[in-house]
């Protein structure tokens, strides 16, 4: 409600000295709010009804030139709180006006535009968001629209198109968005079994960006599946320097393209990977070889010198489940302390979150290349161990 009261505040205020100028007389200016009316308003905000807020700021506020800008505020509170229809019978009416500046028209289209996507009708919307970048009106607002719409009914073709259109408008470079929309056609390519519209959407994402990690990705699956390991191989261990943070999406084709070369350094590579670019899943998998190639000892030792510099759950509980093992062989009266505390950290392991997203927070079990919650894409990343501060930081941490 809190939240409510501060978005209609501004809408009440500006109905207040409208009605003041309006009500002006011989005695002179009225203060702002004055109106009966207003205070009404005002008073069902305070006690919590918005809804006959509403009603009493509509019914004050008269359309014409000085209050376009409250409906549109309106319609704009009524789709926030999810009552898209009656947002667009508001901003239709606006629209039937003939008194709008073209400015004004621009934004009643495009707010309506907004309320057509939030009652799921995604055609109306996009015939507005169409015709405003045709005309130039609300350009970017409109077209980033029609991003939102081609990227819900995964038109990746028209979303490249747009992204191009959307170049010379845009506030930051298109670039990442744009290799992404590659990189989804090369799937669908790939599901169609299409290898060459796959590699040549592959190149045209690299091009557009670098850095895409997805790309390559891709293309050393593509790579494993015609057997061509050592292309694979190379192209995984690649995502090392275009985003580390990435290696273990990568990790199962790396360590196949090991096996199937009949390379005998796996171990080699992992601590490798593992000591320029720490990652959980890797030093399970080093841990996991070192156990099946030299003895539970050497597991141990590996994740014990790694948790000495890092905070990291997921190799804690793997320590904890070696020797939990170790303690029930030797049955020295060990094993049910260790089990307990083994059991206790895995539950903790459940519950964080493997994946997420720098900008907003959003947390996932699996990787998403565009975020679910702020639609950005490339920012769902592997969740980094935390690395442990030396003891001067700990000591000037304790003094502040």
């Amino acid at each position: 409600m809190i939240e409510l009261l501060f978005l209609l505040l501004p809408v009440a205020a500006a109905s207040g000295w409208w009605i003041g100028r309006r009500d002006a007389g011989p005695k002179g200016p009225v203060a702002p709010g004055a109106h009966p009316a207003f205070l009404r308003g005002l008073n069902f905000l305070l006690d919590e009804q918005p809804d006959k807020a509403i009603d009493v700021f509509l019914a004050i506020s008269e359309v014409d030139g000085e209050t376009v800008e409250t409906h549109l505020a309106l319609g704009s509170l009524y789709r926030r709180r999810g009552e898209a229809d009656r947002a667009i019978r508001i901003h239709q009416n606006l629209i039937a006006r003939n008194t709008l500046s073209a400015e004004q028209r621009g934004y009643a289209l495009f707010e309506l535009g907004q309320d057509y996507m939030r009652a799921g009708l995604l055609d109306r919307a996009e015939m507005l968001f169409e015709e405003l970048a045709e005309i130039g009106l609300q350009r970017e607002r409109a077209l980033r629209g029609l991003l939102d719409i081609y990227q819900q009914e995964r038109d990746w073709s028209r979303c490249l198109e747009i992204a191009e259109r959307l170049k010379p408008f845009s506030e930051h470079p298109m670039n990442i968005e744009i290799a992404q929309y590659h990189c989804e056609l090369a799937e669908e390519a790939r599901r169609r079994t299409e290898p060459e519209a796959a590699r040549h959407h592959l190149a045209r994402a690299q091009d557009a960006d670098p850095l895409c990690v997805r790309a390559t990705l891709i293309a050393g699956e593509m790579a494993l599946a015609q057997q061509d390991q050592e292309a694979a191989l190379g192209l995984f261990l690649r995502v090392a320097d275009q985003g580390a943070r990435y290696l273990p999406e990568v990790l199962p084709g790396l360590m196949q393209a090991l096996e199937d070369l009949g390379r005998g350094d796996l171990i080699e590579v992992l601590e490798s990977l593992v000591s320029r670019h720490p990652s959980p899943p890797v030093l399970l998998a080093l841990s996991d070889a070192l156990e099946h190639a030299r003895g539970t000892d050497a597991a141990l030792a590996a994740l014990t010198d790694y948790l000495a510099g890092h905070v990291d759950v997921a190799a804690l509980e793997r320590l904890l489940q070696l020797q939990s093992q170790q303690a029930e062989a030797a049955r020295d009266g060990s094993d049910h302390r260790a089990h307990v505390v083994h059991e206790v950290v895995r539950y903790l392991l459940a519950r964080q979150p493997a994946y997420q997203c720098d900008h907003c927070g959003f947390s996932a079990r699996a990787v998403h290349w565009q975020c679910p919650s702020c639609k950005r894409w490339g920012t769902v990343q592997p969740v980094q161990p935390e690395r442990i501060p030396g003891d001067e930081v700990v000591h000037e941490r304790r003094l502040a």
